[in-house]
């Protein structure tokens, strides 16, 4: 998680069906982490097939909050990822926003590119970094790309492929419990515990910083940990048939509160999200005296 764990770098993750009119409370808190007035917000539409209808709502939205500077980022193909406006405009940009569609058209389109590593670069040095509903699961290093809905787990339930990597160690899923997608979700657990699984209803959202997140929206953010299961039947099991899964820890954080990544434990609203080193060195002295 070396990338988000740098204090400049900042994800807003929204699984989708975020409200665009009146306060519009997610979307205006990404306009806030992107620089209030003197925000400058990039929409890519990379994830669509209609990329004018994908990015509208979000251009009337953001100019309707207050952004000095919001336009479309279209790259609909690789050439165009290698374009040097393109490049110029990101890295102009004070946030870049990934619309919905298919979020592996995002990767084919900007795996490799030159404004993928403009991309890694400015995340690293405090661009915000958004998505909904594709542009959502693809910040994952390995991202959902399909899968059986309102299914108990089963093999091959889900398909997965290379995400952007901008949040590591972590598999997101969206639109979670509008469309009953846990049981794709613990599947992929099964196949390999050590990630989180972080499923987003629709008018949800996580900010992630400092190695936490918090959520915030009308639904919850599920988290399973599988990392300390005690077993599973997924290397004995056909295609289609129920997985046994065991141990796995799930939580269900709604707005306000959070979660630390790195430690894997949540934190109540209010909480302070930063590592708090001097606390812990207290602590550690208290115990041993």
């Amino acid at each position: 998680m070396a990338e988000i764990r740098d204090g400049r770098a900042v994800l807003v993750i929204i699984g989708g069906g975020e409200a665009k009119d009146g306060e519009a409370p997610i979307l205006a808190r990404v306009l806030s982490l992107a620089g209030g007035a003197a925000a400058r917000i990039l929409i890519c539409t990379a994830a669509s097939e209609e990329p004018d209808a994908a990015a509208a709502p979000y251009l009337r939205t953001f100019a309707r909050l207050g952004a000095a500077e919001v336009g479309a980022l279209d790259i609909p193909h690789r050439r165009a990822a290698t374009a040097l406006g393109s490049l110029r405009r990101l890295r102009q940009a004070t946030a870049l926003f990934f619309a919905g569609g298919d979020q592996i058209r995002i990767t084919a389109v900007l795996g490799g590119t030159p404004l993928e590593r403009v991309l890694r670069r400015r995340f690293r040095a405090g661009l915000l970094v958004a998505g909904t509903s594709a542009g959502a699961s693809v910040v994952s290093s390995t991202m959902v790309v399909g899968g059986e809905a309102e299914v108990a787990p089963q093999m091959n339930a889900i398909r997965l492929a290379p995400g952007l990597g901008l949040l590591p160690g972590v598999v997101v899923d969206q639109h979670f419990a509008e469309r009953g997608r846990i049981g794709r979700l613990l599947a992929a657990l099964a196949c390999n515990p050590r990630p989180l699984a972080l499923g987003l209803d629709e008018d949800t959202a996580v900010v992630v910083r400092h190695g936490c997140l918090r959520v915030l929206g009308s639904g919850a953010a599920t988290i399973c940990d599988g990392r300390r299961s005690t077993f599973t039947n997924v290397s004995e099991t056909a295609p289609g048939q129920p997985l046994a899964l065991a141990g796995v820890v799930l939580h269900v954080l709604p707005s306000g509160y959070g979660f630390d990544l790195r430690r894997r434990r949540p934190l109540r609203p209010g909480g302070e999200d930063r590592p708090r080193r001097a606390a812990a060195r207290v602590a550690r002295t208290i115990e041993r005296d």
